[in-house]
């Protein structure tokens, strides 16, 4: 049987540079969301602001 997952819009901010992004992602079942997002256009990998949105 295959696993319910919610697809979720995901506003990205870095800490560093303040760059943005709007992402779709896929919460599991655990509540966690993956986008592939990586790191930033600064190479920041660590240090981001993330809110879901409607």
């Amino acid at each position: 049987m295959p696993e319910q997952t919610d697809r979720v819009k995901v506003h990205i901010r870095c800490k560093n540079c303040g760059e943005s992004f709007i992402l779709r992602g896929i919460r599991d079942y655990r509540g966690q969301i993956d986008t592939g997002f990586k790191r930033c256009l600064c190479d920041n990998e660590s240090s981001f602001d993330i809110e879901t949105l409607v």
